[in-house]
């Protein structure tokens, strides 16, 4: 179960320029990255709109702008970079394994992608 952190309005600022908080675009990150989730599964979990465009049958451009932005370093800068012919899925998972790393030693039971939202907020 998810639990809030000690710092719970963390989760809930949003991050500049991005129309989600910093843990929400972590647990995305780890969904797909380490759960392994497809981009429509991931949406369907982080975004809530319930009306989606034509685009959304492919994917979730969104995912990918936030991964191609952790890949180039403009969003959680402090992460190790990957290497420069990472895979979005493997940028993605990389990041989550980083940003779980961040969540309080207490979430240490917690799955991975949990950990990953918990970090992502301390980590913004």
């Amino acid at each position: 179960m998810l639990r809030a952190p000690s710092n719970f309005e963390a989760t809930l600022k949003l991050l500049p320029r991005r129309h989600y908080s910093a843990a929400a675009i972590g647990f995305a990150l780890a969904l797909y990255g380490l759960v392994l989730a497809t981009a429509r599964e991931v949406r369907r979990r982080i975004s809530p709109q319930t009306i989606l465009g034509a685009t959304a049958c492919t994917g979730w451009a969104t995912l990918r702008r936030w991964t191609r932005a952790v890949a180039h370093r403009r969003l959680f800068a402090a992460l190790p970079s990957s290497a420069p012919s990472a895979m979005l899925r493997r940028v993605a998972a990389s990041a989550a394994a980083s940003l779980a790393a961040y969540a309080d030693p207490t979430s240490r039971g917690e799955a991975l992608e949990h950990r990953a939202f918990l970090g992502a907020a301390h980590a913004a």
